[in-house]
């Protein structure tokens, strides 16, 4: 199995009524992409502001094979909520292991 971390920060042109939209879209891909075995997402709600650099919005997949991570991104549905974000992100972080 392999675990997939995406944290995203917003710039100015970020519409915070767009947050659950785009919570929801990330939320729906669990049903429409193969090989996900578990995935959450959220708002950043931590009380360690110094730690949150801008990062509002978090997102854990947990993929049953490196194969299926591979194949997550390049999906129709993945590349559905990229297209979500065009011209709102300012960094985005991604981490990903095996466990």
């Amino acid at each position: 199995m392999y675990e997939h971390l995406v944290i995203f920060r917003f710039n100015e042109h970020f519409d915070k009524g767009q947050e659950q939209a785009l919570l929801q879209a990330l939320l729906a891909l669990k049903k429409q992409i193969p090989g996900i075995i578990d995935l959450t997402a959220g708002v950043n709600v931590t009380e360690e502001q110094q730690n949150v650099h801008g990062y509002t919005l978090g997102l854990r997949v947990t993929f049953e094979s490196q194969e299926a991570l591979r194949e997550y991104g390049p999906h129709p549905a993945h590349q559905k909520f990229v297209s979500m974000l065009e011209g709102m992100l300012d960094n985005v972080v991604v981490v990903d292991y095996p466990i």
